[in-house]
């Protein structure tokens, strides 16, 4: 709206909010950033249109013009998050140290944010991150030697496997802390009384259970997985080595000719 000097005001063109200062212009990134920092302090209980709006400065029905829905704009946040733990990210000419690599960084961006990574790790974006990273597994597999049949089935287990235990180790860090403080000296206590009459494994292995740290247990975990792997490759076919060293003999006598 235009006032009597014919100077339209800043709000009526929406460039400042009710409090002065200029609104953000709203994008897809700004919307999903904002909405990761509401799961991180909040939860999932606190995700609305209404409550992402108001930290934008934005009016909700805005957020329709990017989203369509809550669940489009969790699906954008998982894809973040896949985003993040990507972002720089090279393979390695090593197939193993590839998956490594990219898994543990991963689960590292999951537990960072655990209350999103709750609704992520169980979800399929069909979105530009998971799919790089996809295609980075499957890439990481084929150089181990497996067909594509093979490398789905392979990939499959070792994706699994890593949401599975991301999302189980951020379920359990959004526990409350008394909770969390009960069960992690369960190690030291409970189980470490348990009578060796009764529980004779229990009782020899008690003085390491509580050893057992999360980040180190899941780098084994992992290597467990990718041993059995390594295992299954395909081994290099003898008779194909064997052709195509005949094949360039055969064209080193040509050339020679």
């Amino acid at each position: 709206m235009a006032s009597r000097t014919g100077k339209r005001t800043a709000a009526a063109k929406g460039k400042a909010a009710p409090s002065g200062r200029a609104r953000p212009s709203l994008s897809p990134r700004l919307i999903v950033e904002a909405c990761l920092r509401l799961l991180d302090a909040e939860g999932a209980d606190a995700l609305t249109f209404r409550r992402i709006g108001a930290r934008l400065g934005a009016d909700p029905t805005a957020l329709y013009r990017h989203f369509r829905n809550k669940d489009d704009l969790l699906l954008a946040v998982a894809d973040h998050l896949l985003e993040e733990s990507i972002e720089g990210f090279e393979p390695s000419e090593d197939w193993r140290q590839t998956l490594r690599t990219l898994f543990i960084r991963n689960r590292k961006v999951y537990l960072a944010h655990p209350r999103a990574a709750v609704l992520a790790t169980v979800r399929i974006t069909r979105r530009p991150a998971e799919m790089r990273v996809i295609e980075m597994v499957l890439a990481a597999l084929a150089d181990a030697g497996f067909p594509p049949d093979q490398a789905v089935r392979h990939y499959r287990a070792l994706v699994d496997f890593v949401l599975g235990w991301s999302c189980m180790d951020a379920t359990y860090s959004t526990l409350d802390p008394h909770a969390r403080d009960a069960d992690e000296s369960a190690w030291t206590g409970a189980y470490a009384a348990v009578p060796a009459a009764t529980h004779p494994h229990i009782a020899a292995a008690a003085p390491y259970l509580a050893s057992v740290e999360d980040d180190a247990n899941f780098g084994f975990a992992l290597d467990l997985m990718l041993d059995a792997i390594a295992a299954r490759a395909p081994a290099p076919d003898p008779a194909g080595a064997a052709g195509a060293d005949g094949a360039q003999a055969c064209r080193s006598r040509d050339e020679r000719v």
